[in-house]
């Protein structure tokens, strides 16, 4: 059996230098700004910053007994859950199609990937255009067909609005993985399924998709961290979290209540407890869904 060959470097430093403006990059754009919430979490400042308290852990108290910071939390999951499911659910079908076109198929790819050259604030305005009560163009198709909608008012009308506008805005970048995946899929192997009389169906369930677990497990983390911090944008352009708080996810608490309502002391002990739920979120996948993935 052959030695796996390993790259060595004769200087000490080398390596240490080759590392070092990623390390720094992360370093200066990730850690130094989430040590500093942290921090602050644990003090008390006022909107002008002239004078900071210790407080403990009294912004957490006070979180956690707030019923509309408890409500956000259900806020959250209804979304994030919708978004990553939907999103999957609805990429993978894209592909699986783009996988069998023959004729334009290069256009076809490209038009499902334009999305995501989006910005998540346009992405919001698009969606809210298009929605708008008074001018929006599905809003008056809506209206012939007998459905009022009115986003403005409709708290469950709201949240499928920015449900839509960030399943559209992150389908493309599924598409993209789903696609390679698919394409790495043997041939020969859905081949001879079909020889042994496997229907499409059964082809799809038996061979194609447990194909695809890796695949379909890290879009999985992903679109659950995409929900929970890239959607920002979308809830700000679209709803405002709004209407009353229907569609107000932590990160947009975040947000209101740092620079709105100027709790800052609040708005950082809100950024560390979104870490952290993202993070024992992605332990928890890795710990129990990669189980199920067959790489």
């Amino acid at each position: 059996m052959a030695a796996e060959k390993r790259v060595v470097f004769r200087s000490t430093w080398l390596p240490w230098a080759l590392l070092a403006p990623q390390v720094a990059i992360i370093g200066v754009f990730f850690f130094w700004p989430a040590a500093q919430a942290v921090l602050q979490s644990f003090q008390q400042q006022d909107a002008f910053g002239t004078s900071v308290s210790w407080v403990g852990l009294e912004n957490f108290a006070n979180l956690f007994a707030d019923p509309a910071y408890l409500e956000s939390f259900k806020t959250t999951a209804i979304f994030s859950i919708s978004v990553a499911v939907l999103g999957i659910a609805l990429s993978l079908l894209l592909a699986v199609f783009a996988d069998r076109v023959i004729k334009g198929a290069l256009a076809y790819k490209t038009l499902l990937i334009w999305p995501y050259a989006v910005a998540p604030a346009v992405a919001g305005v698009l969606w809210l255009f298009m929605f708008a009560p008074s001018i929006g163009v599905v809003s008056y198709a809506l209206k012939k067909s007998g459905i009022q909608w009115n986003h403005l008012l409709n708290g469950n009308q709201a949240m499928l609005l920015i449900v839509m506008a960030a399943v559209w805005k992150q389908i493309s970048y599924n598409f993209l993985f789903f696609l390679a995946g698919l394409s790495s899929i043997p041939k020969s192997l859905i081949e001879a399924a079909a020889i042994d009389g496997a229907g499409p169906w059964r082809r799809f369930w038996t061979i194609v998709f447990p194909l695809l677990s890796p695949t379909t497990f890290f879009l999985l983390v992903i679109n659950i961290v995409y929900a929970f911090f890239d959607t920002f944008g979308i809830v700000d352009a679209a709803t405002e979290g709004g209407p009353g708080k229907d569609t107000s996810i932590l990160v947009y608490k975040v947000y209101y209540d740092g620079f709105k309502a100027l709790d800052l002391g609040g708005s950082a002990a809100q950024s560390v407890v979104l870490m952290i739920i993202v993070v024992v979120l992605t332990v928890a996948q890795f710990k129990f869904v990669e189980k199920k993935v067959n790489y």
